[in-house]
């Protein structure tokens, strides 16, 4: 790529000190997180563990099993990948102390629909099918109950964890061009796509982490006084080969960036290779790199901080989960995407004391619980997070409610294709 290689000695030197001092801020032990959770000082963090119950009432209407039952039982896929924080909310609320029976006292009002498990093939979420599918259950919720005209849905709130929230697209272009669906205008959108100053990410909405397996991490935990011998560590796609094989619109250059300027430097484990010690490999390493692909956001940055590997976020304008409540700043790195040549130069000149200090924050428990979705729920969880979200948008403005016969959205509006029945 014509840059300049530097010499790598000072940076080796600088990794070997900090290998031999990591392992004093080791990862803890996921088993041990509903025990007492530690507070992050600084501005963000103190409301990590407050507890929703009591300040917010949920009301969930209960749908025709078409709209989510029916989807789950014809694929379980949808229990496992990223986009599954739809199906585990709605299981989660309906056992929640925040759930009422009386719709008339409710706060928020929650549709229980599945947009993301009707699936193709190769277990990504139909997009010409989600908006269909979404406008089928609130014309139901709409025709059903009298609570959703009463606002047009401005004290209703949904689920969007597809990779483009409510645009329901995979491809940015698509996703933009779709828009969110209007019909959702005046909902809270709870999803995992967060991007400042994009057309799919909705004034109000709350950003979640993605869906990543508790469970799964548990059972690849090591021993939390394992050295950390990997300085920086990142496996996954480069070139997306199928639709950008060179790399220039794919994670928009960045991760192409990554593997031309740094394959060959020995303080960079990089490889697009998943082996079987990911997650292992990920307790063993000081950064762990969480670029953009498609979209902005990937379970990585969950696995990341779960394992106390500090992330390393390479997306421009991110809006991160729970930014409100986790002090993102103050345990990551931010690079931004034209600096990715630099990255080498960025992260060995970070200072020790800083790198010792996040790494302590990591070991807490607190930040880790806030980034899952645990089953069963467990205090200061995703779940919670979610709820005191919602609460902190309480009361509603005066403007939510409409007055008798009067109309905002226009169920006519948006694509040709998004109309068609479901």
């Amino acid at each position: 790529m014509g840059r300049e290689r530097r010499p790598w000695a000072a940076a080796a030197v600088a990794a070997a000190v900090l290998l031999v001092v990591s392992c004093v801020a080791a990862a803890a032990p996921l088993q041990q997180q509903h025990h007492e959770r530690a507070r992050i000082s600084g501005d963000a963090g103190g409301v990590l563990d407050d507890n929703p119950v009591g300040k917010l009432k949920v009301f969930v209407y209960e749908m025709p099993r078409k709209y989510n039952q029916m989807l789950l039982a014809k694929d379980s896929r949808c229990l496992h990948h990223m986009f599954a924080a739809e199906i585990f909310m709605h299981q989660f609320l309906l056992a929640s102390a925040v759930r009422t029976l009386d719709p008339e006292e409710a706060d928020w009002f929650y549709t229980p629909v599945y947009t993301t498990c009707d699936l193709t093939p190769q277990g990504f979420p139909l997009p010409f099918r989600a908006p269909r599918i979404m406008r089928s259950a609130i014309k139901y919720v709409a025709t059903t109950w009298p609570y959703w005209n009463r606002t047009e849905g401005a004290n209703h709130f949904f689920l969007t964890p597809h990779d483009f929230g409510a645009c329901f697209h995979y491809q940015e272009e698509r996703a933009m061009e779709r828009g969110i669906l209007p019909l959702l205008r005046r909902a809270t959108l709870v999803q995992t796509f967060g991007q400042r100053n994009h057309v799919c990410l909705q004034d109000g909405s709350i950003t979640i982490p993605p869906y990543a397996n508790p469970h799964k991490m548990q059972a690849h935990l090591i021993n939390p006084g394992t050295p950390r011998s990997i300085f920086v560590y990142f496996r996954g796609l480069f070139y997306d080969m199928g639709n950008d094989p060179e790399g220039g619109y794919y994670a928009r250059g960045a991760r192409a960036s990554v593997w031309e300027n740094f394959k060959d430097n020995p303080l960079f484990d990089i490889s697009t290779e998943h082996p079987s010690t990911y997650y292992e490999d990920m307790q063993r390493a000081i950064f762990c790199l969480c670029p953009l692909g498609w979209a902005p956001w990937s379970p990585r940055l969950v696995e990341a901080v779960v394992f106390g590997c500090i992330p390393v976020i390479i997306a421009d304008d991110i809006v991160l989960p729970f930014a409100d409540a986790i002090p993102w700043e103050e345990i990551s790195v931010f690079v931004a995407e034209r600096d990715v040549p630099r990255l080498d130069s960025i992260l060995t000149s970070i200072p020790l004391e800083d790198i010792l200090r996040k790494q302590r924050l990591l070991a807490g428990a607190s930040v880790k619980q806030a980034l899952l979705f645990h089953q069963p729920a467990r205090p200061g969880d995703a779940f919670d997070q979610v709820l005191n979200g919602l609460a902190r948008k309480l009361p509603h403005g005066k403007g939510v409610f409409l007055e008798p016969g009067e109309k905002v959205l226009d169920w006519d509006a948006g694509l040709e294709s998004d109309l068609k029945p479901w």
